[in-house]
This record gives structure tokens, sequence and C-alpha cells, in this order.
């Protein structure tokens, strides 16, 4: 199975070894011109049009035919006049050093030789061969030079593409050449539909190259480089009069989208990119002073995380994990989550996180209401505007109706006075349950107890100055709400029902019209207001998959609008050291002036399960087929699990003692405390740790009978039951040579439901999964009616730690809630490892020791405590 993993994502890791310049297959088009040019010539149309519409990039043709027979019957004399370069060659010597490919053919009448140029041992690259290089050249009276930025022409009825002029060349055949570095027009891009998100004079530079005739060449143009700077309106200030703006490289693989570089030379040659640092020190000057800004910020050594849609923590604690590992003291500040359960036992394992029980939605409102409240007590600068709640407080003369009133007071009032004694906390919502959500306050009163604390609106405290006051600059110093540019990483899952497989209403033609699926315009609001360093957004594959990748796409166009640099990945849990498959998509962030991070390289092999769309089948996060490096075995359930004591179905307790040491590497590790996992010492003794959640769901009488009766083998399921055979095609039937057994309750032992569910094809209905076998994913649900979830040995399912550990949730982390809702939280996990990985990338991007790699190696530390050297599969890896 390992080989055909990598060869099927091969391409992917493929991709980022190869140097700058190097060709790569083409998988959008590049950028064309608005406005198309008349009277396209056939040959040119055949030439420069592919399948996709791009100019084709590998195993071009000669090209003779097609320079020398354009539109218009003049001969050679004609032709030469319209379309010829200036001035006297580049000497021998230079073109040859510069251009050495160009020179390798022996004799005067080759034209193209094959060049075996690419990594990944693909065909052969054909390179036309050179006579000699020019610098300038006249095209229909036009002149043009190298580093010029022009239309080339495209086929009939499609706009003109775009592209830098990097090589100018006389073929050894008397043909003219050019060769084109090629810019991406939004459309263009992997975000296609979506590009209304983009400037439309926004371009993307790309370092694809081909070779073009030189009549191809339509008209000079004008792209300003500028910064990619997260503040939208300076850059429109800054931008110049010009044909299109470029602040972006966009890379294929990964649909990597980051900022230019600022040390490449113009000269076209084969080992440079044809960036100008003059082009480009205006766009790095504002990055390198945002860098300095949010360093000296971060100089207290703590880097914040908010973790939205945080569930009970699971990703942020493995980014945190992997993040102090690498050196980077990264921690959670605060977490956002619609579940009380989860919220609950995030704060238990994480009590220095502020923890909202809130939606995203309300959480949003609360953040731009608090800036309004800091804004208005002096806490930071107002944009020169009325203070927010200047109105509410009736500051314009200086005095608030609080003092105001308590000089006005003559003590006459007959009725009973209700006095603010605190201000105990905020939200934004709806906590009376009125219908409407606004601001409100949690207040104590003056002589009553905390059981008659009360939320108030803000518009009922307007005599209560001083007391909110308080609690805004107590709460401002210590950031019990973050302010924008108080975040340094926005992580988290947006929920995206509305793209589920188990949702048969799904909107395919408009993803985004889904209630369901809104969450995911929340997410980059978030992220829009907040303005983190980096953000990192996890979401099941259906993001890519489902209506041609829709939701994907959104999301990598909003971070784009944003001025984000960015890249999309997949990752498989069993890639890092886990018995289940669990691809996820993972999307990076990362403001400019900062290293975007790259994906982490598989430790372990994997059996592979599912399916990936082929477009995007190349940001699967694998080596290279035929690569070196010796990954790990896979683990298996027997690596997770076989340590843990055994308890019966109806086991209540929630905690107990292990009973036996770990028989694994994997066990050693995953009962690690939390130091010992940051790679800190740990004085507290092994014997000493309690298990925790090692409980199952009991099931009910009927069920428990039904699994009691499952044989305890290998592939074992309800197949096995007396009354059930199994045709030639592999569905089930009931054998009418068997009577129908009940169970004590006079129900069936076989249920209707599991006899035809999926047609009678399925095999998972109380099925066991045997010791030296893998899960495909951990689920939220532990009911065995549907799915393979019994332990192999035992008459139950698997218990929450079982699962937990599936997931890589340390030992240490304990869950809250009824058992339900703990199984809830781990099925609905980022697996640990997975987030302790990229927590390793993002120190790296963090610390500016990032290469320009896409993928790269985890340091050994990452792997030598989850190897695993106990269990051989006899799983089949097909």
């Amino acid at each position: 199975m390992s080989g055909k993993r990598k060869s099927r994502a091969g391409a992917a890791s493929a991709s980022s070894k190869r140097g700058k310049g190097e060709k790569e297959p083409p998988k959008e088009a590049p950028a064309e011109a608005e406005e198309p040019q008349p009277q396209q010539q056939q040959q040119l149309k055949e030439r420069l049009n592919g399948a996709d519409g791009a100019p084709a990039k590998k195993n071009l043709p000669p090209t003779r035919a097609r320079a020398g027979s354009g539109g218009g019957g003049g001969g050679k004399e004609e032709e030469e006049d319209e379309c010829r370069f200036v001035g006297a060659p580049l000497p021998d010597v230079e073109s040859r050093h510069k251009w050495p490919k160009r020179y390798l053919a022996s004799g005067k009448k080759k034209k193209v030789v094959n060049v075996n140029g690419n990594k990944e041992g693909d065909n052969s690259e054909e390179i036309i061969q050179a006579k000699c290089h020019y610098t300038k050249a006249n095209v229909d009276g036009v002149c043009y030079d190298i580093g010029d930025d022009a239309y080339v022409k495209a086929g009939e009825g499609e706009d003109n593409y775009i592209c830098k002029i990097v090589e100018m060349f006389e073929a050894i055949d008397g043909s003219l050449h050019f060769c084109a570095q090629w810019y991406y027009r939004a459309r263009d891009t992997v975000i296609k539909q979506l590009s209304y998100l983009i400037d439309d004079k926004r371009v993307f530079f790309s370092e694809i190259r081909d070779d073009n005739p030189l009549e191809c060449l339509v008209e000079k143009l004008s792209i300003a480089r500028v910064s990619l700077d997260v503040n939208l309106d300076a850059k429109r200030a800054v931008i110049p009069p010009c044909d299109y703006y470029c602040d972006t490289l966009y890379l294929l693989p990964y649909s990597t989208f980051k900022q230019l570089p600022t040390d490449h030379k113009v000269d076209g040659c084969e080992t440079s990119s044809t960036i100008s640092s003059d082009d480009v020190e205006m766009a790095s000057s504002a990055s390198e002073v945002n860098s300095k800004e949010i360093s000296k910020k971060n100089n207290k050594g703590e880097v914040t995380l908010l973790d939205m849609y945080s569930g009970c923590g699971a990703m942020s604690t493995g980014l945190c994990l992997g993040a102090n590992l690498s050196g980077l003291n990264l921690v959670t500040r605060w977490a956002v989550d619609m579940n009380e359960h989860a919220c609950n036992s995030l704060k238990l394992n994480h009590p220095e996180t502020e923890v909202r029980n809130e939606s995203a939605e309300d959480f949003l409102l609360l953040l731009k209401e608090w800036q309004k409240l800091c804004v208005q007590f002096n806490l930071i600068e107002s944009d020169g505007q009325q203070l927010p709640y200047a109105d509410l407080f009736n500051m314009d003369d200086g005095i608030s109706d609080e003092e105001e009133d308590s000089n006005d007071d003559d003590g006459g009032s007959d009725g009973e006075v209700f006095e603010v004694e605190k201000v105990l906390a905020i939200c934004y919502g709806d906590p009376k349950e009125k219908g409407d959500k606004a601001l409100y306050f949690k207040v104590s009163w003056k002589g009553y107890g905390p059981d008659e604390d009360t939320w108030e609106p803000i518009e009922g405290l307007s005599n209560c100055f001083e007391r909110l006051k308080e609690f805004v600059v107590e709460g401002h110093k210590s950031k019990i709400l973050p302010l924008p540019g108080d975040v340094d990483v926005i992580c988290g899952g947006p929920p995206c029902q509305g793209i589920s497989g188990f949702n048969r209403f799904r909107d395919k033609d408009n993803p985004l019209a889904d209630v369901k699926n809104k969450q995911l315009l929340v997410f980059m609001e978030v992220v829009e207001f907040l303005k983190p360093r980096f953000v990192l957004m996890e979401n099941v594959v259906d993001l890519v998959k489902f209506s041609n990748g829709f939701l994907g796409r959104y999301a990598l166009g909003r971070l784009l609008q944003m001025n984000y640099q960015t890249r999309l990945g997949m990752m498989a849990a069993g890639a890092y050291g886990l018995p289940q498959f669990r691809m996820r998509c993972f999307l990076w962030g990362a403001r400019p002036g900062e290293k975007l991070p790259q994906y982490p390289l598989p430790t372990h092999d994997v059996v592979v399960r599912g399916v990936i769309p082929i477009e995007f089948e190349m940001h699967t996060v694998a080596y290279d087929e035929g690569h070196s490096y010796e990954l790990q075995k896979k683990l298996l359930l027997e690596d997770a699990i076989s340590d843990l004591p055994p308890i019966g179905t109806y086991d209540g307790r929630d905690e107990m003692p292990y009973e036996k040491g770990p028989q694994t590497d994997f066990q050693h590790f995953i009962r690690s405390s939390e130091k010992e996992m940051m790679g800190i010492t740990d004085s507290l003794e092994d014997s000493g740790r309690l298990l925790f959640d090692h409980r199952p769901l009991e099931l009910n009488s009927d069920d428990y009978e039904r699994v009691c009766c499952i044989p305890k083998k290998k592939g074992a399921n309800f197949r096995d039951l007396p009354g059930v055979r199994v045709r030639p095609d592999n569905k089930v039937e009931w054998d009418p040579d068997v009577p129908r057994v009940y169970l004590d309750s006079g129900k069936p032992l076989v249920p209707d439901y599991a006899m035809t569910f999926v047609n009678g094809s399925s095999s998972k209905p109380f099925a066991r999964v045997w010791w030296d076998e893998t899960v495909p994913t951990v689920v939220t649900r532990a009911e065995p009616h549907n799915q393979a979830i019994l332990h192999p040995e035992q008459d139950r399912v698997f218990t929450v730690r079982e699962n937990a550990r599936l997931q890589g949730f340390p030992d240490y982390y304990k869950l809250t809630g009824p058992i339900k809702e703990r199984y809830i939280q781990v099925g609905n996990a980022v697996a640990v490892p997975v987030a302790r990985a990229l927590g390793c990338a993002l120190a790296l991007a963090f610390q500016k020791s990032a290469n320009e790699d896409f993928l790269f190696r985890l340091p050994d530390v990452f792997v030598n405590k989850l190897e695993q050297h106990s269990s051989a599969s006899s799983e089949n890896d097909a």
C-alpha cells in the first residue's frame, strides 16, 4: 500500500522540489487580456490554446511554420520589418552562460533537443536551440525590452494572455522567439468562479515559462508592483496609473499565493526568476515595517492563539504542543464554541484560556462592541469621531449621569434603590431570552448574593459609568477579549454541514446561500476584524469535493481578498502516527512580511481510504514516489489501546488505575504528561497517574445481547449471526433453512436495518475491529448499528478514552459532560498529532526559519516518540 499512496500523491511532493524557473504542468490558464484582438491566426490559435485555454507548457512542437505563416501574405522581408530583433546580439559567451540549454545542438539544422530537466523523471523537456540572443525587439512598430510586460495573442474570441518577457532569441533555423513568464488573473487561478472577490486589475505572477513566436506579442503593458499590505485603502492609494498591478506570486503546488520575493533579477537566465528588486522595493518596505512593529509587540515572549469553533480544544492543544516543542511559546488565550460541555472540557484542561460558550456570530459582534468600549474609556485611540457611547453616558458636559444623579439625590425616594456593586462579565446575545440580541453585562447587586446576579443591557446601566469603566479598564488590561492586533494566530474548523454527504438537501448551485455553511463566512469575518499574523483553517475533504470545490475556492479567495498569503493542503491523520486514516483539508494564511508556513511531511505509512478530486489530488501532503526516506510502520489498533484495562459495557467509572504498563512506543508517548510532551522533564511518577474517561456507551439490553453473540474473531459482524446468508454478490439475505432467532425482549436477534443497510452490501453493523486493523475515521456516535466500533475481545463499543487514543489525545486530557457528549467532542476533534505537526510548521514560520519549499521533514523529536515496533499488519494494503 505504501507505494500506491506515494504514487497517488507523489506529484504534489515532487513539485516542492522544483527549482525556481522550472516548468510545471499547467492546471489553470494564465491571465488573459480584457479585450480580444482581431484577425487571430489559426496557427497561433493552435500554438497558444491548450485544452484548458492555457498555452501549452510542455512537449512544444516546432514553431517555425507557425511563426512564418501569419496572416498578411507578405514575404520574408515584410515579416522582418513587422517583427525583428533590434541591435546587436548578446556576446556568445554571455548567452551560453545564461542559457546553456539553448546551445546543446551540435548541428545547424536541429532546432529542438530533449533535455531531461524534470526532477520527477517525467517526459523530457523540449528546448528550442538558439543561434543567438537579443535584448530588444520590434513588433508592429512597438519596441520591447527584456523585462517588459505585454499582452500575448490568445485564440480567436479569447482575451489575450499577460506575460513578462524574460528572453529573446533567434533559433538556429532563423525563427524568432521570446520566452514568456506568465501572469494569472484571479479567474484563471484555483479560485476560478470566485474571482469576483478579487480586484479585476490585480494579477498574480507565476514561475511558469514557455517559448512563443515573437510575432505573438500584441501590446506593451504597465504592471505596477505594489506592497502586499493588509491595509487595503493604503495600497489603493499608492497604486500608480497602470494597466494592472501585482503583489503576489502564484505557485501551482498546494495552490500557493505568497508575497513577491525581493532578491531576483530580470535577466531571464535559466537559474533565475524574473522579479526585479527595484519593482518590489516599495512592496517590501511596508512589510518590513509591519514585521518590526509586530516583533516589538511580541517581545513579551508569549504568542497568542484564538481557537474558533474550538470544541474541547484538540486543535489548539496540538498546535501549542508542537510549537512549544519547537521553541515557540504559543498559548491559547481565547476559545469560542457553542457546545457548553466542550467549553467545560477545554477550560478544565486549559485554565489559562478565556473560554466563551457562544456562537461565532455573537462573538464577532461582541468584539466590535468591546472595541467601542475601549475607545469610549480612552484605552485605545479613536478615529477622531464622537465617542461611541457619548450619548448613552451623557458625556457632553464632562459629567456622567451617575455623578449628576448623586449630586441631585436628596434621599427622599420612596422606592427601593438597587445599586450595582460590580460588573462581572460581558456578552452579546439574548441572556434574558427576550427575543432580541444586544450588548449585556452581568452585574452583582449591593446587598445581594451571587444567586441574585443578573444580566442587564448596556442601556439599563447608563447611570453606572464608573462601574462599567472599572470593568472595561480591568478587562482591557487582562485581555478578556482580543482587539485587532492582539491575536497572533487564529485557528478553527468552521462547521459546514451544508456540504456533508449526510445532507440530502445540499445546495450545489450556491453553497454560500445555505445557512449551514454560514460559519465559513463568519470565520473569515473574524479574521478580517482581528487581522492575526497567521491563520489555520481545518475542514473535511468535502470542502474541495462538493460543488467543484466551491467552498475551498471561496476560503482561498477570501484570504486573498484580505491580502493574506495562503496555501491549501490535505493531510491524513494516519500519516502522523494514528491507527485511522481521517483525511482533512488545512488552509494556511499569513500576513505580508511573514513566512508562509509549510506542511510537515508524513512520519508513518498509512492505509489509504476514500477518494480525492483529481484537481486537488496534488494537494495531498506526501513524499515523492521512490523517495529514500524510511517511514515508520503504520499504527494499528493494538498499538493504540492494548494497554488499557478490560471493562464492561456498564462500567461507569470516570477514572481508574492503568493496571499494567505501556506495551508500545505510542502508548509510552500518549501516557506522557503535558510537560513531557513539550520536552520538559516531569518528576511525577507514572505510577501516580490515573486513566480518565475509559468508559463505554451503555448499550440497551437488546443491543448488548446482540453484541455478546458476535464472535470474537477478525472480521466478525452481524453476518455471523444465525439466519443470515451471504450471496455470491456479497449481499445478505435471510437463510430460509434457519428459523429466525429472537431476544429475551421478543425482538429479533438480527434487526431488519442491519440486513437492508446499504442495500444489504455492508458488513459494518455490529462489527468488531481487530487488533491488526485500523479505523477509517473516529465518529461522534458510538452506536454499533451501522459502523464498526466493537472492541476486538470485549462485548462493548470502544470507550471514550479508546476513541480519544485513536484521535491522539494525550491520556492526561480529561473530558466533561454526559457520555454521549464526550464521544461527540472526541469525534469532532482535529487529530492531535496532525495539529502538533502543524504547530512545528507554525513555529518555523514564526521564527523566520522556514525555507521556500512547500513541505518539510519534521525533526526527529516528532518522530521517535511515536515510533512503533510491535504489531505487524495483516491488513490488506489495497
